[in-house]
């Protein structure tokens, strides 16, 4: 008979494969799109657009090269905090399995961020408007891009809007990562938050 997985080994490989999906989708569109270039999807709503970000999530950026260092860190060091807290809950039998699934999607979709920042740099040639990058390098240890390209541009505000007229409702390109961040954060908030109001 076989022996059932723990809670424990079916939370590493939910975060192993989103992982994987992350940086699958990630090297496919480094290796195949030059930067800027679109593929429609569905319309003018939902596209595959390359960009590549130096700094955070949905493409903002923070305090250059010493900045993109001291953000690779913090990460690293919320990643060791967020596996720490996961593994301490999973010895708990009280804590809800949700929780524990919530946990686990923010730490993989940070990690998959992380792998760009520590590896990309060394890996991969420079991408640009002109070339599709190959095997090489473009930057050292700690200061790779991440490869950001699901772009929803739904609609455009009205002139008449103040303050958001004549821009696109949701502007940002993000990744597989990103979302599996804000899908974790977000299912935590609405559906756990007693629990973690508790704790």
């Amino acid at each position: 008979m076989a022996r059932r997985l723990s809670k424990g080994s079916w939370l590493l490989l939910l975060g192993i494969l989103l992982v994987v999906i992350d940086q699958v989708i990630k090297v496919l569109v480094k290796t195949n799109m030059t930067l800027g270039e679109h593929i429609f999807v569905i319309g003018n709503w939902f596209q595959i657009l390359f960009v590549e970000n130096k700094g955070m999530a949905f493409g903002m950026a923070f305090g250059g090269v010493v900045g993109k260092y001291i953000l690779t860190v913090f990460r690293l060091i919320l990643f060791g905090a967020l596996c720490w807290w996961i593994a301490t809950l999973i010895k708990k039998e009280s804590i809800p399995t949700g929780v524990l699934v919530g946990l686990t999607l923010i730490t993989a979709g940070a990690f998959g961020n992380i792998i760009d920042c520590l590896f990309y740099g060394l890996i991969f040639s420079e991408s640009t408007y002109d070339t599709v990058a190959t095997l090489g390098s473009y930057a050292p240890f700690m200061q790779g891009k991440v490869v950001d390209m699901f772009y929803f541009p739904l609609w455009t505000w009205p002139d008449w809007v103040p303050g958001l007229g004549g821009h696109i409702f949701f502007e940002p390109v993000f990744n597989f990562a990103d979302s599996c961040v804000t899908c974790g954060a977000i299912y935590l908030i609405l559906f756990h938050w007693k629990f973690f109001a508790k704790e």
